[in-house]
């Protein structure tokens, strides 16, 4: 536990803000939530009992517990006296910005406001904190967010690097991957990265060339398990030989221009649209979404293992 944090609160109970409640309660920090939805008391006490098997799992800090969560319906209250408040509000431009000026109005000078942002550049999120816009980042996870290590950390015109040094070492003390983009970019790096990948296989499935199910094979059994080890570029110098990328390029560096991707998004229409719903029920047909999360929760447990053996304790830079 960071020694200089001991009071987390998340602001925003949906699943990324749930996800975030699990994993600050797992390390044994005292968490308090709000949300001003009907209900999100008792979805967000749900959402922690069911994945707090996979944190045992994980092994939990010392003191860790269920207990250590609090609700709090008024924000002003909630984040008062917050060491660190993770934003988790729905992705809509003028509700974040409206609710972190309202959480930099309402908590200490020195407590860090990190937004869970996908694709909003942290100086925009900042841009009406008329208080300390300086502590202002954002925290970009990935779902579930208890169990995916990576957290990029933006910081936006007005931030202070002090604080984004703070996070860093917040979720290193939380056994995440901490990654710090230094350029702000609409969508940071991996969801970037993820959203070409969804863009072309929409086009695919609308042009019917595979259906949903082919597609996730096509990753699954393919680039899928060598990027859980390598990412893309280690993947690709590697395939060329002895020589690595620079053989590669020279050999593969003029199929760049050939026209195999389509880049921009197809028209979601209806059609496509019940292509993709039909084609995902289909292949979960019969199964519950909660198993479905929870094999896939021991699936990620298992391949953390398995990473860190064949790649212990690597960092972001990828140090062998």
């Amino acid at each position: 536990m960071n020694n200089t944090i001991s009071k987390v609160t998340v602001v925003g109970t949906g699943v990324i803000g749930n996800g975030w409640i699990t994993r600050f309660l797992a390390n044994g920090y005292q968490v308090t939530a709000t949300d001003p939805a009907p209900g999100a008391e008792e979805r967000m006490r749900e959402a922690v009992r069911n994945a707090w098997p996979a944190m045992e799992q994980m092994g939990l800090a010392e003191g860790a517990s269920v207990d250590n969560l609090f609700f709090e319906e008024d924000l002003a209250k909630a984040v008062g006296s917050a060491d660190f408040i993770q934003e988790c509000v729905p992705e809509r431009e003028g509700l974040k910005r409206s609710v972190i000026a309202d959480i930099d109005r309402h908590a200490s000078a020195g407590a860090v406001i990190a937004s869970s942002t996908s694709g909003i550049l942290p100086s925009t999120l900042q841009a009406d904190a008329e208080h300390y816009p300086e502590r202002v980042i954002v925290a970009h996870p990935f779902n579930p967010v208890y169990l995916v290590p990576l957290v990029e950390l933006v910081g936006g015109a007005k931030t202070d690097s002090e604080f984004v040094e703070n996070a860093k070492e917040f979720y290193n003390g939380l056994n995440m991957k901490p990654l710090i983009v230094n350029k702000e970019i609409e969508g940071h790096i991996a969801d970037r990265l993820m959203e070409a990948i969804w863009r072309e296989s929409l086009h695919i499935v609308n042009d019917g060339v595979a259906t949903t199910e082919e597609v996730d094979a096509s990753i699954v059994y393919g680039p899928g398990l060598r990027w859980a080890l390598m990412g893309p570029f280690m993947t690709l110098h590697m395939g060329g030989g002895k020589a690595g990328m620079r053989h590669l390029l020279e050999q593969f560096g003029p199929a760049l221009k050939l026209p195999w991707t389509k880049l921009e998004a197809p028209e979601l229409t209806d059609e496509l649209a019940e292509k993709v719903i039909e084609g995902c029920e289909r292949q979960t047909a019969g199964v519950e979404m909660e198993k479905l999360e929870e094999r896939r929760n021991q699936f990620l447990i298992e391949l953390q293992q398995l990473l860190e053996k064949y790649w212990p304790s690597a960092n972001l830079t990828g140090e062998l």
